[in-house]
């Protein structure tokens, strides 16, 4: 708590000063916004150099206020379409000879973020059984392919310059993805969280603590985009990193090291099981619903998951490249189909 200007003590402040801008009426909320932010410009001006540590977060509470109100009063942005690049990914993902009748069509939504072609049945069957998150193209999916993508550039070996060029390589790549897919509010989430973390490691060779990457990334993204601040899909993402920061690390120590498989059982358990507990409120209140067998669920559905997503990358690059085995699609579906399986069985519970 040395550095009470550190972002981890100033984010909170800031963000609830954002959210407490939805909360005042609309006919005072531009006016008062901003002459609480220009209250705060002066506070923070005054005692930045005093280290004055309640000063310092109620000037950035405001800040937030000003924040939103001024993006407020001005007109919503285009909203984002889906790139050629992705559209030619979908088109790929067509022409791929993966096996199962809907295969092609659940790929296409975890790759490109395209759902029209799902049947009903299956959107129904996932959302039943608490696995629509997986549909739903967000930083889970960015996740697994920014660490495909490390596993890739892993040759170039830990040497300055070979970490420069992979982490150079891996934010371009990935900034490209969540572009191309709409930047939905949890694909840029999880584009900082990437963005943070290389950058330090290239910079410095060390990573930055979870806590600081996601406080910074809060209050970058609550700067270009404040009005997210009501988006469900914001909120869920960033509780749900909340939860894997503060709880997971002591739910995973629970059990002993040297646990073998049954370890990593537990590990993926009291990982969804800190989403889960940090999410249930904002669900609850957005959909007035709870998945009841999400442990299970979660279980079983993101391994599988990961799988399909991996494998399905590796089929599309063969693929594009005219070297296509035909094993390789005939197992992705498998895998899709056992997916669609699993989530049927638990649906019908």
């Amino acid at each position: 708590m040395k550095n009470i200007s550190g972002i981890v003590f100033l984010s909170f402040p800031f963000a609830a000063g954002t959210a407490a801008a939805v909360l005042i009426a609309e006919p005072f909320a531009g006016a008062l916004g901003s002459s609480l932010g220009a209250v705060a410009l002066l506070c923070f001006c005054a005692v930045s150099g005093k280290r004055d540590k309640g000063l310092l977060m109620a000037a950035f509470f405001f800040l937030g206020c000003l924040c939103w109100n001024s993006h407020a009063l001005m007109p919503p942005p285009p909203r984002p379409e889906k790139s050629h690049a992705v559209l030619e990914l979908a088109r790929l993902i067509d022409r791929t000879p993966f096996t199962g009748e809907n295969s092609r069509a659940i790929i296409k939504a975890l790759l490109t973020g395209i759902r029209d072609e799902l049947p009903r049945d299956t959107v129904r069957v996932f959302r039943e059984s608490g696995a629509s998150h997986i549909l739903a193209l967000s930083g889970l999916h960015l996740g697994i392919i920014y660490l495909c993508l490390k596993r890739l550039l892993l040759p170039l070996g830990n040497s300055v310059p070979a970490r420069t060029a992979g982490s150079a390589a891996v934010i371009i790549l990935c900034g490209l993805y969540a572009l191309g897919t709409g930047a939905s509010p949890s694909i840029v989430r999880a584009f900082l969280f990437i963005l943070i973390g290389e950058t330090g490691r290239a910079l410095s060779g060390r990573r930055h603590s979870p806590a600081g990457t996601l406080c910074t990334a809060l209050t970058l993204q609550l700067c270009f985009s404040p009005l997210l601040i009501s988006s469900p899909g914001f909120q869920l993402s960033y509780l749900a990193m909340l939860g894997i920061t503060l709880l997971y690390p002591r739910l995973e120590a629970w059990y002993p090291e040297g646990g073998g498989p049954l370890r990593r059982v537990w590990k993926a358990a009291a990982l969804t099981i800190s989403c889960q507990l940090f999410t249930a409120p904002a669900a609850w209140y957005h959909f007035r619903s709870l998945p009841l067998y999400f442990l299970i669920t979660n279980l079983l559905s993101l391994p599988l998951a990961e799988l399909v997503i991996v494998s399905a990358i590796a089929s599309l690059v063969l693929e594009a490249a005219g070297a296509q085995p035909q094993l390789l699609p005939r197992a992705c579906g498998t895998l899709v189909r056992v997916l669609e399986f699993c989530l049927e069985t638990i649906s019908s519970i």
